[in-house]
């Protein structure tokens, strides 16, 4: 699993105090991975809102949490990145995320991801896909994740914005990679329906409602 590759050497310096596997339902071997690895296996109901808030309260001792999808690799550099950004103080009412890219070489992916990476820089819109790093106090007073079947990362984003500003949520220079999978019925049009359900979230339509599309 790379994601859990890539938090091991944290863990041993001591940056990572807890990982752990909020997991929906799945059927194959992560609670085996947890256990060999010495990580937290969490069964939660299926959905990435419900998952990360039943996962946050397993990480009792963390002044921090880092969110990330189950599909993410980070760079080698993120570690430093991350450890000089929760050690200042004046972080504390800051959120953080990485630069996207996507594990296909091709130009359509390296497309997609510029344009995921300057949606960020000019709406201050990171999608869960890009991770999550936010204090526990700034997650406390916001209210944490909610519970909806899909859009919770664009939910807690707006609520982050709300209360911080766009100008206090920070893409960090370490690149998360994530699976290109998710666009093998093709780059546009799978973007065009991420465009097209948002607009609807934006425009008040139930994130149930979406959902049902979404993963029909």
């Amino acid at each position: 699993m790379p994601t859990l590759a890539c938090l091991i050497a944290p863990m041993a310096d001591g940056l990572i105090k807890k990982v752990i596997f909020a997991d929906g339902g799945s059927t194959d071997i992560t609670a085996d991975i947890a256990e060999e690895t010495g990580a937290s296996f969490v069964s939660t109901p299926k959905g990435r809102g419900m998952q990360c808030k039943i996962g946050v309260i397993f990480a009792i001792q963390s002044d921090w949490l880092l969110f990330l999808h189950d599909d993410s690799q980070l760079s080698n550099d993120w570690g430093n990145e991350v450890a000089s950004f929760v050690r200042n103080p004046s972080n504390i009412n800051k959120c953080a995320y990485f630069k996207l890219a996507l594990d296909d070489s091709s130009i359509k992916a390296k497309i997609v991801a510029w344009g995921a990476n300057m949606r960020c820089k000019i709406f201050a819109l990171p999608y869960g896909d890009q991770g999550l790093l936010i204090s526990r106090k700034l997650y406390e007073e916001i209210g944490g994740f909610g519970t909806m079947p899909l859009m919770e990362d664009v939910d807690i984003i707006e609520r982050i914005k709300t209360k911080i500003g766009k100008q206090n949520l920070i893409m960090l220079k370490a690149v998360l990679t994530t699976s290109a999978d998710k666009y093998k019925d093709g780059y546009a049009k799978r973007v065009w329906r991420n465009f097209k359900y948002l607009r609807a979230y934006k425009n008040g339509t139930d994130p149930k409602e979406i959902a049902e599309s979404y993963y029909k």
